[in-house]
């Protein structure tokens, strides 16, 4: 019998097709239309179907990944929906904003010598396909608890929590303090790189596990989370996220025309600025936006400005090796336009007698010794001093935790930053209250805050039995 032949390696991904940059710097449409069926089934041929299984252990729910995409090679996509949906509720959603470079393609064995397989474009493919093709979401069958559980926050961690919960056969009651559940998917993420309406797909099949969703419901308010342990819930979840912004503590950062990117990027998201007027929630960006920051944040804010029809700048103290943002979303801003001021950083903001921003003085720094983060160091170059004219300026150097649940929930033990202190289980100070993601780490990924969710969720059930 003749040997058969070896199966040819393709080296590189198969590209994702894209909007042009001119055309979608004048849109808030998405940027990525995601791949064909053809180019699916052959991307997901470059899996080599490897023993070791490395990608698994890169992803933060445990996706088996590479049964999903043998699903694909097949052409059986309504398998590998299924094999993803055991560990992830929301892949329309992962697929487009998770870093899997940093995750499971970081981990890929084709990625040791050629380019991993594109996991994430795999997973939003079958996600899409789902959702072209109307097919019901899978409620598995599952022995109703009486146990109530109470998820505060209706993010990426709280979803996640809910639906694992749901399924367990709890009933879970998910308090939302905006009036659209989502959380940063909603608020924080743009148009372009997550419509809105992926979003609320992926909440309604949430919703069809038997999950409760209470929008404008504000913990800490209508009811602290002692009321609701007393009012019958066996157990409550925080995932309230990182939703407190960050400042410089600078001269003029209380002219007008100086926003934090929370508030930027949640007044065109999910206030839907950028439709003015069909929507009456205007944002005055001028004819010049100073977006502070390097990180994923930063782009979103810079790349929304543009849109708005401004001229935009990213500022950063450091040079782009050391920027935090995802290459991809670097790459999509300078293709679009958006100017990058590099070693630089604002030291003064001026305004005009009216108010209003006018320019900013900055400080233009070299590079030292990395420090503990690994980065290197921004120094000061003394006496270089520049001025740079802008109209608006937002600050997107960082986000902390809302204090409301810790404030009005006093034996709940917190850090030197605010963030409630849990284990990797989820397991708080407070018996029967349970906490993860952002409010716990900090400002991080969605996929991390929704492996948060996971690991809660199954504390909580083990609690629930318990009790």
């Amino acid at each position: 019998m003749s040997e058969q032949p070896k199966k040819q390696l393709i080296p590189k991904k198969y590209p994702m097709p894209h909007q042009e940059a001119e055309v979608r710097s004048h849109n808030f449409e998405e940027v990525a239309l995601g791949y064909t069926e053809e180019t699916a089934v052959a991307e997901a041929g470059r899996c080599i179907q490897c023993k070791n299984r490395n990608c698994v252990e890169g992803c933060p729910v445990d996706v088996d990944i590479p049964e999903f995409i043998k699903k694909i090679t097949e052409r059986d996509f309504t398998g590998a929906i299924k094999i993803i949906k055991e560990k992830n509720n929301l892949p329309a959603i992962c697929g487009r904003v998770c870093p899997q470079e940093n995750q499971c393609e970081k981990f890929c064995t084709m990625g040791k010598k050629n380019e991993p397989v594109a996991i994430g474009r795999l997973e939003r493919f079958v996600a899409d396909w789902e959702m072209a093709n109307q097919l019901e979401p899978m409620v598995p069958q599952k022995s109703i608890t009486k146990k109530k559980v109470a998820i505060v926050g209706s993010g990426p961690s709280g979803l996640t929590a809910a639906a694992d919960l749901a399924m367990l056969g709890h009933q879970v009651t998910v308090m939302e303090a905006l009036h659209i559940p989502g959380g940063v998917l909603v608020y924080g993420i743009p148009e372009f790189r997550l419509p809105k309406s992926i979003v609320a797909h992926e909440i309604e099949n949430i919703a069809k596990l038997g999950v409760e969703i209470k929008p404008n419901f504000v913990v800490g308010k209508l009811n602290t989370v002692d009321e609701l342990l007393e009012d019958g819930y066996d157990a409550v979840y925080i995932g309230t996220g990182a939703g407190l912004p960050s400042f410089m503590s600078i001269p003029g950062e209380n002219f007008n025309g100086v926003y934090s990117a929370n508030e930027f990027l949640t007044r065109n998201n999910l206030m839907k600025a950028y439709r003015f007027p069909d929507y009456l929630t205007p944002i005055k960006v001028g004819q010049r936006v100073a977006v502070i920051g390097g990180g994923n944040v930063a782009m979103d804010a810079a790349r929304t400005a543009l849109r708005l029809g401004a001229e935009a700048y990213i500022v950063y103290r450091r040079s782009f090796e050391e920027m935090p943002a995802r290459r991809e979303e670097m790459e999509h801003a300078m293709e679009e336009g958006v100017h990058f001021e590099l070693l630089t950083s604002p030291i003064e903001i001026k305004g005009n007698a009216e108010g209003r921003v006018v320019s900013m003085v900055c400080q233009r720094y070299e590079l030292g010794e990395p420090d503990e983060s690994g980065r290197r160091k921004p120094v000061p170059i003394k006496g270089d001093i520049i001025e740079i004219a802008v109209d608006t300026v937002v600050m997107a150097i960082g986000q902390g935790p809302n204090p409301l649940v810790q404030q009005t929930t006093p034996d709940l033990k917190t850090n030197k930053w605010g963030n409630i202190m849990a284990d990797d289980n989820g397991v708080t100070s407070k018996p029967g209250v349970f906490a993860g993601g952002d409010i716990v780490t900090g400002a991080a990924t969605v996929i991390l805050a929704m492996g948060a969710g996971k690991k809660a969720a199954a504390s909580i059930h083990n609690y629930l039995q318990s009790i």
